[in-house]
């Protein structure tokens, strides 16, 4: 948790390449008073300013602080809403000192509460699944990927994502995801083309399988989902190099559709 994670980049894509991340960060309001509670928690270890708490739902930033006249704002993941006073403090500290014993206090109690970041039990509506394409087939190739390379391990759904006519030139694209509370994995149906080769859809399928087996550490308060040991296992896929060179040839391809 180091000073320059206090103002995190957005995890949205940047550039017009292949996007290839998870779903599931939006701000929540899991109880007014949790919130107002947390401020006046907040503002009492404070030594100059107010606090202004914004609780999320973001799995990749955990802490967020800024500063403005007078203001002091945490936008935190809504497991700090009845953090004990402990954890309290140490975001008091670590806003306002950048303490790495208060780094060390936040951590721990983040990776103590794993299991509020990923919400997997937790139910929700059924997701429709449509994996027939016109030229490729989710379920068959999802079913040949779990088998030789997973051991038959992977439990998500599939699915193409929704076909919807695009009204202007996009600048970027997310070929795939992994949505972790749902256990979902969505394809963009721009894939399902008869010029899009079979490895490549395999190569997009093969990465978000891979977010349901690999670790997410957290680093400066962030999760990482794409570490050296990810980037690995996806080099491991047996038309790892064709589908990068793919790729690069035809992104802007994909990007007109």
């Amino acid at each position: 948790m180091s000073e320059p994670a206090r103002t995190p980049p957005s995890p949205g894509p940047k550039k017009a390449e292949r996007t290839l991340e998870v779903e599931g960060t939006r701000a929540v309001g899991p109880g007014e008073d949790g919130r107002a509670a947390l401020e006046l928690r907040l503002s009492a270890y404070l030594r100059s300013g107010r606090a202004r708490v914004v609780l999320t739902d973001n799995r990749r930033t955990m802490v967020s602080i800024r500063r403005g006249r007078g203001v002091v704002t945490f936008r935190v993941h809504h497991m700090f809403a009845d953090a004990p006073p402990k954890v309290v403090r140490a975001l008091a500290r670590y806003a306002e000192r950048n303490d790495a014993e208060a780094s060390k206090v936040l951590r721990a109690y983040v990776e103590a509460n794993d299991v509020r970041i990923r919400r997997e039990d937790q139910p929700g509506r059924a997701v429709p699944c449509d994996t027939a394409g016109r030229y490729h087939d989710l379920r068959e190739i999802f079913d040949d990927l779990n088998r030789r390379y997973f051991d038959g391990g992977i439990v998500a759904s599939i699915t193409w994502g929704r076909r919807m006519k695009r009204k202007r030139r996009r600048r970027s694209i997310k070929l795939g995801s992994y949505d972790f509370e749902r256990r979902v994995i969505r394809v963009h149906p721009v894939l399902d083309a008869a010029d899009v080769p079979r490895y490549y859809v395999a190569w997009v399928v093969y990465h978000e399988m891979l977010h349901e087996v690999c670790d997410i550490p957290i680093k400066d308060g962030r999760r990482i989902y794409h570490t050296p040991e990810f980037r690995r296992a996806e080099a491991a896929f047996e038309d790892y190099a064709r589908a990068v060179l793919w790729e690069r040839a035809n992104v802007a391809k994909l990007l007109d559709r």
